[in-house]
């Protein structure tokens, strides 16, 4: 798996420095493009809270735990050095030395958040899907992750949004219920 791991990683790395626009890009979807995808969403909440509240608590939700509770546990556990300390690559930009590389935050918390939003309206999830690819594919690109970091991120971020998003689907009639419903159940 490492041998394959450093000849993807020197594959999909070394298309870097041949033209400079390609090397832009990179960058942009590196560093940036999840400002996009924000962007998308805060556009969501901000015309159709009504339509879609749901959808954005819940992929959220997903993307925070995650992220912020397996990726940190992970990260806690076992600390693997970015690619760019140890391999000969092509560094298009420094992003967090000291930080383990193994599983992509990134990975973890866009595929979850693309899950569950995919769970909810398909052609949306798709949407997210394709701007997550573009953010996780240009991390390894610019020398930041190694491909099983990506890998291992998108498996679990997908796991955890895909049963954070049936979670609350399944009980959503309970626990979405206004407080006016609750009290007349209550009463009866």
């Amino acid at each position: 798996m490492i041998n394959l791991d450093v000849y993807i990683l020197n594959f999909i790395n070394g298309l870097a420095y041949r033209r400079e626009w390609i090397d832009a890009a990179g960058v942009f979807f590196a560093k940036y493009s999840e400002y996009i995808l924000a962007a998308v969403f805060i556009f969501l909440l901000a015309v159709g809270f009504r339509k879609y509240w749901k959808m954005i608590l819940v992929s959220l939700l997903a993307g925070a735990v995650s992220r912020l509770v397996i990726g940190w546990a992970i990260k806690a556990l076992f600390f693997r050095p970015r690619p760019f300390l140890t391999e000969n690559v092509k560094l298009l930009y420094v992003y967090g030395a000291d930080e383990s590389s193994f599983p992509s935050g990134h990975a973890l918390f866009y595929f979850a958040l693309s899950t569950a939003i995919f769970v909810y309206n398909k052609k949306l999830g798709i949407i997210f899907y394709l701007g997550t690819l573009a953010i996780v594919f240009s991390r390894i690109f610019v020398g930041i992750h190694w491909p099983s970091d990506i890998l291992a991120g998108a498996l679990i971020g997908i796991l955890v949004g895909w049963i954070i998003a049936k979670f609350f689907k399944k009980y959503e009639n309970r626990i979405f219920r206004k407080p006016a419903e609750k009290e007349n159940k209550i009463e009866q």
